[in-house]
């Protein structure tokens, strides 16, 4: 039987996010109730038998908006008629740290990594797709952000993968579409208070409209570029091993001269939420416009300073 392009595209896009597994392994599906989700749910459920793998499903309720649990339940029995098996309801407490949009974010992750290890998952699959990837970069953009935050999201960190960066969402609704699926319009994703429901409705619009259609993919690849120059950075910034010299440091280019700056003052203890540009600025001119000014304070108590060709963090 002919299977529907969008469905064909997705089941691919799973299958080959899942081919270095062991078999008898379990991978979980985090579903929302949106189109995305779902889309990747049946996939996951169509694809894992085929390759000897264990599907199941974990929804995550936030308890922000009324009826959310009666939401989660429907998700839930929707995955276990999909096949998936376990599927778990996890409910969190949302906090306030990072705005609702952040802390929603943290406490969700923070869910899912708690069902995957109580579960034995040894993978969770996401939902975004390449017009979140857009969305992604046009909001680090506004924030100013260097090319680690410019290259997005990761198709893969830990245990998270996400299979379907390379599909656009209008393909996940036509993937539910062909297997009768009824997706959930949450309402905060059109919500003009969060930043991302703006991108969502205006900004990205605007762009296609002014500069054509293909301005989404074009975002997500130059993500994908910045990510392989971001590691590649990462990756020699981890084989300076002194962090003190201030006449080896001041011998490397400034991207990589920040980002020893950046691991030695997380090693030191500075919460890597906490820790601006700014502070890396100040301490980068320690390094290469000093002229005996004062120790840089940083968060937490902890300070970073220069004492001849040394720079200490206290």
């Amino acid at each position: 039987m002919k299977v529907e392009p969008a469905l064909a595209a997705i089941r691919l896009a799973v299958r080959e996010c899942l081919t270095d597994l062991p078999s008898g392994e379990l991978v979980l599906a985090a579903v929302s109730g949106g189109a995305d989700s779902l889309a990747l749910a049946a996939a996951l459920a169509h694809e894992a038998p085929r390759l000897e793998l264990r599907a199941g499903a974990v929804t995550v309720d936030h308890g922000l908006q009324d009826g959310s649990p009666e939401r989660a339940a429907d998700v839930a029995a929707t995955c276990a008629d999909l096949g998936l098996d376990p599927v778990v309801v996890e409910s969190v407490a949302v906090g306030h740290a990072g705005g609702p949009e952040g802390a929603a974010r943290e406490a969700r992750y923070a869910a899912l990594n708690d069902v995957a290890t109580r579960t034995g998952a040894v993978a969770v699959l996401l939902g975004h797709t390449l017009d979140d990837q857009a969305e992604t970069v046009l909001l680090s953009l506004a924030r100013g952000s260097g090319a680690r935050s410019l290259s997005g999201m990761p198709p893969r960190r830990e245990r998270f993968r996400r299979p379907l960066l390379a599909i656009r969402r209008v393909t996940t609704n036509e993937a539910c579409q062909a297997v009768d699926l009824v997706p959930w319009a949450d309402p905060h994703n059109s919500d003009p208070a969060f930043a991302r429901a703006r991108v969502r409705q205006q900004v990205l619009p605007a762009m296609v409209d002014a500069l054509g259609d293909g301005i989404p993919e074009a975002l997500a690849r130059t993500a994908a570029l910045l990510r392989d120059d971001a590691d590649a950075l990462d990756e020699w910034a981890k084989t300076v091993t002194d962090a003190t010299d201030v006449g080896a440091l001041s011998e490397l280019p400034s991207a990589v001269r920040k980002r020893v700056i950046r691991n030695a003052a997380f090693a030191a203890g500075v919460s890597a939420g906490a820790l601006t540009a700014s502070h890396v600025h100040d301490i980068e001119r320690l390094i290469t416009h000093w002229h005996g000014q004062g120790a840089v304070s940083l968060p937490g108590g902890l300070v970073a300073d220069r004492s001849y060709d040394r720079l200490s963090f206290r």
